[in-house]
């Protein structure tokens, strides 16, 4: 069964500030909550068990390079950014180069950073809906800075890469996924599978 988030609409003369919002989300935190540039709030459902697994091997391989490489930071999934279209997102997995990163003062380094990563990570769990997953990236990839994405759907096996002005491109049942993008990083997929 396929679920899509339940999305929360109010009235313009409601809407929160992006600073209230972040308070909104710290006091939800058992909940998955995004923000899109309608300022429409969806609240996602929990991952099962063995995707926030696979989630969670991901990002260990990501964070693993990130501290050999030492170019940039990892993020988990329960990071959020805000894209410049006003949308607060938070990718399963993602990786900003310090000189960006940098670029940030404290306090937006820690809300949700007005900025999105230079790669990002969907991984797709068993009810997510398919298209929903890839309009996110399609959002993604059009930002200002994020020059890679991956969906991973696990379902069907396949790797959607998405780079900023290139067609998606699918990879079936890939051993591994890597990219110049970042120099050495290789995805090992039997993790993931």
């Amino acid at each position: 069964m396929l679920s899509s988030p339940l999305v929360v609409q109010i009235p313009p003369s409601m809407q929160m500030t992006d600073d209230q919002f972040f308070d909104f989300c710290q006091i939800n935190s058992d909940l998955r909550i995004e923000r899109n540039k309608f300022r429409e709030i969806s609240i996602m459902p929990p991952t099962g068990s063995e995707t926030g697994n696979r989630d969670a091997r991901i990002i260990q391989q990501l964070m693993n390079w990130a501290d050999e490489d030492e170019t940039g930071i990892a993020f988990s999934s329960s990071t959020g950014f805000t894209l410049s279209t006003g949308a607060e997102r938070s990718p399963d997995a993602s990786w900003i180069r310090l000189e960006r990163w940098n670029t940030l003062s404290l306090e937006q380094q820690q809300k949700f950073a007005p900025i999105c990563p230079d790669f990002v990570i969907e991984l797709r769990s068993p009810s997510d809906n398919l298209r929903l997953l890839q309009e996110k990236m399609e959002e993604y990839i059009r930002e200002p800075g994020v020059k890679l994405g991956w969906l991973i759907d696990r379902k069907h096996k396949r790797v959607y890469i998405y780079r900023p002005g290139q067609p998606e491109e699918c990879l079936e049942n890939p051993i591994a996924v890597s990219s110049v993008v970042l120099p050495g990083f290789v995805l090992n997929m039997s993790k993931v599978w």
